[in-house]
């Protein structure tokens, strides 16, 4: 199974999310999206398949967001993704793409639904909380 993860090493929430992949026995390809952004027709296509808006992928924490005025409701899709193509930091994180989906993966369980093998016993995050196992036939 491929698996892609648009990943930002610093975020808790992301190496979570890339050790719950690695627990399931798969080793994804790892696009740190900070040093290697989607382009445009990637991250549209990846919002499309997550059937989100782009206001729903927009990372306000620690980004510029609030400089942009991108909290403003007449800001359109083109100029939310043209803010995220400009300022990477903006797009939320981690993103994994699976034959089964693609979402957005937050919290960090949320992988669980789009991995084959979900068996992957308990699972204690950086933060100490513990994902309880989940057995799931496919």
């Amino acid at each position: 199974m491929t698996i892609i993860i648009y990943h930002n090493p610093a975020c808790g929430t992301s190496r979570n999310t890339l050790a719950m992949i690695r627990q399931s026995g798969e080793e994804p390809e790892v696009i740190e999206y900070l040093k290697t952004p989607p382009s445009r027709a990637t991250l549209v296509d990846l919002l499309t398949r997550m059937g989100i808006r782009p206001r729903e992928l927009l990372r306000q924490k620690g980004t510029p967001y609030a400089e942009l005025d991108l909290g403003n409701v007449k800001k359109t899709d083109d100029e939310l993704i043209d803010s995220m193509m400009e300022h990477p930091i903006l797009i939320n994180r981690p993103i994994v793409v699976t034959p089964l989906g693609v979402k957005l993966c937050r919290p960090s369980e949320v992988v669980l639904d789009l991995l084959s093998n979900t068996d992957i016993g308990d699972f204690t995050k950086e933060d100490g909380e513990v994902v309880p196992a989940r057995k799931k036939a496919r």
